[in-house]
């Protein structure tokens, strides 16, 4: 197969799925790692695809663009792993917490097996079967139901309504962009009232996200910058961005590559 061809039947995979594999492309086109990888960048230099550690995913940029789980969870992972991590910390034994739908939160549910006597509550599946895989009989996963989106969050009347009733010790929110102007945001309109809803059983709420979320504004606000006590996003953000966060969030945790360190700076909440 000539590589116009090949460039040809990834593209096509990449808008029909939103995102391709490196390794999966190799078994299914037969042909070595550095060849994909080479038609890869041929099609982000024509501007066709967005390279990803591991593949590549469709382009976005629009306010309403919801990328489904897949493409999103190949995107940034050495970084999300890092603020999986430094969240885990966060998170006390015999507490009531709340993770929203997302790939930055399905990792960090994924970094609790050792932490004892957890009632989670999630209007995600994907996080649900992350938190069951663990096998812990101390360990209780609310589910909120509701309609699916793109991203495989559960949203809409049925999850806002669960989520009303609930008091959590804690929320772990990821979110599509954060800024300055829009604070956190989603491309998703009823993902952001059921986002809303859980930062409003939350005593006490942690924003995380990656340093790439910064300057994307999705068409929906979940929450201003203030609303966060806490965001832990990684060592990549840009210093100006850092200072502004400072001056915002309660507290903001740089987390570091695995083997680094973490930063932790105390905002307008210390």
């Amino acid at each position: 197969m000539l590589a116009g061809q090949r460039q040809s039947v990834i593209l096509d995979e990449v808008r029909r799925t939103g995102a391709v594999r490196v390794s999966d492309l190799v078994t299914r086109l037969g042909v070595s790692d550095m060849t994909i990888r080479r038609d890869l960048d041929a099609l982000a230099r024509r501007g066709l695809v967005d390279k990803v550690y591991g593949g590549a995913t469709a382009v976005g940029g629009r306010s309403t663009d919801e990328p489904g789980f897949e493409a999103k969870s190949m995107r940034q992972l050495p970084e999300k792993t890092a603020i999986a991590s430094a969240a885990s910390a966060l998170v006390r034994p015999g507490t009531a917490i709340g993770l929203s739908a997302g790939t930055t939160t399905w990792t960090l549910a994924r970094h609790l097996d050792e932490v004892p006597d957890l009632t989670v509550v999630t209007n995600s599946v994907r996080v649900a079967d992350a938190l069951q895989s663990a096998g812990r009989s101390d360990r209780t996963v609310v589910l909120t139901g509701g309609v699916r989106t793109p991203s495989d969050a559960l949203v809409g009347p049925v999850a806002v309504q669960a989520l009303r009733s609930l008091h959590l010790d804690v929320v772990f929110l990821g979110v599509h962009g954060m800024s300055p102007r829009a604070g956190f945001t989603t491309p998703n309109l009823n993902e952001s009232e059921t986002d809303r809803a859980l930062v409003e059983a939350a005593n006490r709420v942690v924003v995380v996200a990656d340093h790439t979320k910064w300057g994307v504004v999705g068409i929906s606000t979940i929450a201003g910058l203030e609303e966060a006590d806490v965001l832990v996003t990684d060592d990549g953000l840009a210093e100006e961005a850092a200072a502004e966060l400072r001056e915002r969030v309660g507290e903001l945790i740089l987390a570091g590559r695995p083997g680094g360190a973490v930063a932790r700076d105390a905002g307008v909440g210390a």
